[in-house]
């Protein structure tokens, strides 16, 4: 047995002491930082929302124990239900309504009412002059107006009342009746003339506002609001081709709005109200628009050239369906089979080959051992309406294209010229 003297015995109980201190501090529960706690924000809101926010931590110096901090945190904030006070109701409210009105105080200037006057023959009475009446609005300082085709065809006068009360004399420089559009031209001082801002159709949305003005039933600058209920409608005429990439809203359109301008929030003219599907006559909600990019693309030839040059191929096919494809044994399911060429057209040119038999299916008589048409620069064609949509709205006149064609038993390629459609 060892004997401690009393330093010995000091120095002995000091480092007992020390150890027994350092056992409790490590016995002791190492402290985590306090966890984030939901922050509860008030909000005037009628509906709770939570917010999902990712936080980075600032780096900390590691400790012993601690677990390592994720890179990310997620802090979760519960915005409790306030409801909006009336105020704050009654300003959002007072901004909605000044948007629109500040649209309308800025474009309505450039609104113009159109009156043509066409010439009826009577076998009794003799030539009845009667009067339509349509919208239009003005495209630059020069005096040029846009409208709708269907307002002026055959008209004999066409007079044009501006905003301010003024009527004059307009002359028709140009038309294009498949796009439904033309090109008017007054002759006023600069000063008396306030145009449109042209926007951009691409980039339009499904829900988007759309503000319309026009003189329906002759009610001068009349504005109604409402929304794009769809894009890219196709539109049926009889006795013409379908027009395509129409927009739809169920801002209100009826007689005499046609021609006149369809805007965005911003006053920007997004297309030109052109038709309503009704079977009444009257407003169901449904109209249709001439998209501004397609103005954009056909106004400047109507100004300079009086016309538009539509883009042509020059051949006639049949729509390839199944059906048919199993009648005429075809080697696909899908495609157009063509079956004439025009003469000296664009497909003649580029040797594409149209029937050389005829086959009977059931009761009609087809013709086949043309080539098939697939693709339009790699765009499937099912039908000779989405060739003459592709073309109106991808291509001009000379640009060139390849198609992929179906030939003896193999699928090849040929280059082709666009065309000019020839005048009917």
């Amino acid at each position: 047995m060892t004997v401690l003297n009393r330093r010995q015995g000091i120095l002995l109980g000091g480092a007992l002491g020390l150890v027994l201190m350092g056992c409790q501090l490590l016995s002791r529960p190492v402290s985590t930082p306090p966890q984030p706690q939901p922050a509860v924000i008030p909000l005037a809101s009628a509906t709770p929302v939570i917010l999902v926010v990712t936080a980075t931590p600032v780096p900390r110096q590691p400790q012993p124990t601690a677990a390592p901090l994720p890179s990310a945190t997620p802090l979760v904030l519960i915005v409790t239900p306030t409801p909006l006070p009336p105020e704050v109701v009654a300003a959002a409210s007072d901004v909605e309504e000044q948007l629109v009105t500040n649209v309308y105080q800025r474009v309505s200037p450039a609104v113009v009412h159109i009156t043509s006057k066409v010439i009826q023959y009577s076998f009794f009475w003799g030539p009845i002059p009667q009067e339509g009446t349509g919208s239009g609005f003005l495209i630059d300082l020069e005096g040029h107006i846009l409208t709708n085709n269907h307002v002026v065809v055959g008209a004999e006068e066409v007079e044009v009342t501006l905003a301010d009360g003024t009527t004059l004399s307009a002359k028709v420089v140009g038309t294009d009746p498949y796009n439904d559009l033309a090109v008017l031209k007054i002759n006023a001082p600069a000063a008396q003339l306030t145009p449109v801002e042209l926007g951009t159709s691409a980039d339009l949305r499904v829900g988007q506002r759309a503000i319309a003005i026009g003189n329906p039933f002759g009610l001068d600058r009349t504005l109604t609001v409402g929304v794009i209920s769809s894009l890219g409608r196709i539109i049926e005429r009889e006795g013409e081709l379908p027009l395509g990439e129409a927009i739809q809203t169920h801002a209100a359109i009826n007689p005499g709005n046609s021609g006149g301008p369809l805007l965005n929030s911003q006053g920007q003219v997004i297309g030109v109200n052109t038709a309503i599907r009704s079977p009444t006559g009257g407003l169901v909600g449904i109209g249709f628009a001439v998209p501004v990019d397609t103005v954009k693309r056909v106004v400047s030839e109507l100004v300079e050239k009086g016309y538009y040059a539509h883009p042509w191929l020059g051949f006639e096919a049949y729509s390839i369906v199944p059906a048919l494809a199993r009648g005429l044994d075809l080697p696909v399911e899908k495609g157009l089979l063509i079956a004439r060429l025009y003469r000296d057209g664009p497909a003649h040119k580029a040797g594409l080959r149209g029937a050389d038999r005829e086959v009977r299916v059931g009761n009609r008589i087809l013709l086949t051992g043309g080539d098939i048409v697939i693709t339009v620069n790699g765009t499937a064609v099912k039908s000779m309406q989405d060739l003459t949509i592709y073309l109106e709205t991808k291509t001009r006149v000379d640009d060139k294209l390849t198609l992929t064609i179906w030939r003896d038993e193999r699928e090849q390629q040929t280059e082709i010229t666009v065309g000019e459609r020839p005048m009917r």
